[in-house]
């Protein structure tokens, strides 16, 4: 068996679990509507690093945080129980920032096309020195 395969496929019943609690089971309000993006577990399995996004504002993130924060003790219990593991690891919630990075370079790239689109001449000037530096 590979060496990380175990942690992997932890992680991913860890996800599947958590999704399925928070969306049924977490009572809080101030969870709010979060989305779980991906789980990395430790490869002693003692940490279990559950990367999250949630819609709105910063405030409506601070409110999710510190409603996970509440929250943590009872998902631990009951991942405990759907899975079976020796040892449940530690939940540590974190802000998946990824996407919205992903969301930034999109709208980068959208904005040079729409750029290039209104100034056509540019194409032509970009062009023109690629091929002076193919000389």
């Amino acid at each position: 068996m590979a060496q990380g395969t175990r942690p992997e496929r932890v992680a991913d019943q860890i996800r599947k679990e958590l999704s399925v609690l928070i969306a049924r089971e977490v009572q809080d309000p101030g969870v709010g509507f979060l989305t779980i993006t991906r789980v990395k577990v430790t490869t002693d399995l003692q940490i279990a690093r559950v990367f999250y996004t949630t819609i709105g504002d910063d405030r409506a993130r601070r409110d999710t945080e510190k409603a996970l924060g509440r929250a943590t003790p009872f998902l631990r219990r009951q991942v405990g129980q759907r899975l079976r593991l020796r040892h449940v690891p530690d939940l540590r919630f974190m802000y998946d920032e990824s996407i919205e990075q992903q969301d930034r370079i999109e709208r980068i790239i959208l904005d040079i096309h729409a750029e290039r689109a209104e100034h056509p001449h540019l194409n032509d000037l970009i062009a023109g020195d690629d091929d002076e530096n193919e000389r």
